[in-house]
């Protein structure tokens, strides 16, 4: 359920990202190349932050979080990855 929550908050971030660089891209013309990058760097370190927690307060194995990482940083930045490539 946590990891759900977490990918649905991904792409709503993702989502305010992209809108943020449409707003902006008449003022600043490469301004949705870095919500994108602003947007994966910040992903990340959200993503770093809940693997932290899952290891350091609720007990998992630094090798058992890791494809829950993978997975909710990885999805959402490719996502974001596809969206700057095909549609920005």
């Amino acid at each position: 359920m946590r990891t759900s929550l977490f990918l649905i908050t991904g792409f709503l971030l993702l989502g305010v990202c992209v809108l943020l660089g449409k707003l902006f891209s008449p003022h600043y013309s490469d301004a949705s190349g870095v919500a994108t990058t602003a947007y994966v760097v910040l992903w990340l370190i959200i993503a770093a932050f809940n693997m932290w927690v899952g290891v350091a307060k609720a007990g998992y194995s630094v090798f058992e979080e890791l494809p829950v990482f993978l997975l909710i940083f990885g999805v959402p930045a490719a996502a974001a990855a596809v969206l700057k490539w095909k549609l920005l």
